[in-house]
């Protein structure tokens, strides 16, 4: 992890229990005399998400059960690895597909005190992700943008003032609900306590766009000329490492200033930050 992640050393399961009572109740000693949670179970991740937003950040934050549950460190990871490619404070962050978490503005404006603009195409995710801002005055600053248009990423988003510092994107993974359900019925049958829930919700937008995550990145880096002026950084997280040689091929035909591929190592769970300018 990276070095300034707070959450380098684990969770301190004593303070999260007295801030979260559902999580208290989720807490066990396992084989190795530790105390922690079943990560298979969203409830109890969702727990441990406001228990942690709570005691690093005084923030009330919660999502609806069919949506994605995001990690907290993993997505602080992200936003720390792209904070190390510039070196400014008054940071202005594009979030694609923000989701009901609203979890990279939230974490972009707390802990770094960036100005964070979400776009999303779900009605009913956005109208969360402002009840997310509404509870919290500290988030006043987060600016959300509806895409209408799904066939398009920046384009009907990005306006003819605009100036981004970067844009972060965790795209949607499967190519439809068919791959996804497939793929989270394997999962769910590989881990022995999912039988009391599991941490693979989420709606059509956020688990699958026809194509999947390589045609999701393409489409993004097709767009990403038409802005390159306005946009300084573009970055994604790329979980599929087979998706990677070709996306770089694309980059590399926008003739791009600079093209980097950041390691993304979380435990046993490894990805990577795909990232190129212009300017």
């Amino acid at each position: 992890m990276h070095d300034k992640n707070p959450f380098n050393n684990g969770y301190d399961f004593t303070i999260l229990a007295a801030i979260n009572s559902t999580l208290k109740k989720s807490i066990y000693v396992n084989k190795y005399g530790n105390k922690t949670i079943d990560f298979s179970n969203a409830s109890s991740v969702k727990a441990l998400n406001q228990a942690l937003l709570k005691s690093h950040y005084d923030l009330d934050w919660d999502i609806p059960k069919e949506n994605l549950c995001p990690p907290i460190p993993g997505r602080l990871e992200y936003l720390l690895h792209i904070a190390d490619l510039f070196q400014k404070k008054d940071v202005q962050l594009l979030d694609i597909g923000t989701g009901a978490s609203l979890i990279y503005p939230v974490l972009g404006t707390a802990h770094f005190k960036w100005k964070c603009t979400g776009s999303e195409t779900e009605r009913a995710s956005i109208e969360h992700a402002k009840k997310i801002i509404k509870k919290n005055a500290k988030l006043n600053s987060i600016a959300i943008r509806s895409q209408q248009n799904k066939d398009h990423i920046l384009n009907g988003i990005i306006e003819e003032n605009d100036a981004f510092d970067v844009l972060v994107c965790n795209p949607p993974f499967y190519k439809n609900e068919a791959e996804a359900s497939k793929q989270n019925r394997r999962k769910t049958n590989h881990i022995k306590s999912a039988t009391q829930g599991r941490n693979f919700s989420g709606v059509a937008n956020e688990l699958w766009y026809p194509g999947g995550e390589s045609q999701f990145i393409e489409t993004l880096i097709s767009e990403s000329i038409r802005f390159k002026k306005q946009i300084n950084w573009f970055t994604t997280l790329v979980a599929n490492e087979d998706h990677l040689k070709p996306l770089v091929k694309s980059i590399k035909k926008t003739k791009p200033r600079a093209l980097k591929i950041i390691p993304l190592i979380l435990g046993n769970k490894k990805s990577r930050i795909l990232a190129w300018c212009f300017s």
